[in-house]
């Protein structure tokens, strides 16, 4: 049985001001759940409803173990990251609807 990938993701409220990161095998369903306010209890709370970032991993394990490391860095780091990944801080869902 092959292992399936996963991915790490981050997503933000309309004004930016809150990040949530997560780790999923579906990125696709997983943000549509959060565009529903169903993702989490703290996405729901807080509206962070727009995908600004995303990484892919081979395995759902590594996935974990960045989505842990990156829960550990400072803010303006994972600032610096999106920044890099999305400049313009737009809502990447419609790039992802083709990983359906």
């Amino acid at each position: 049985m092959t292992a399936k990938g996963g991915y790490v993701y981050i997503v933000s409220n309309k004004s930016r001001t809150v990040l949530y990161i997560g780790v999923t095998s579906d990125l696709y369903g997983r943000i549509f759940q959060h565009k529903e306010l169903k993702g989490s209890v703290f996405t729901s709370k807080y509206k962070c409803v727009d995908l600004v970032y995303y990484e892919f991993y081979e395995t759902i394990d590594i996935a974990i173990q960045r989505e842990k490391q990156l829960k550990k860095w400072k803010r303006e780091w994972k600032k610096k990251l999106i920044k890099e990944f999305n400049p313009e801080l737009k809502d990447l869902f419609n790039d992802v609807e083709d990983f359906r």
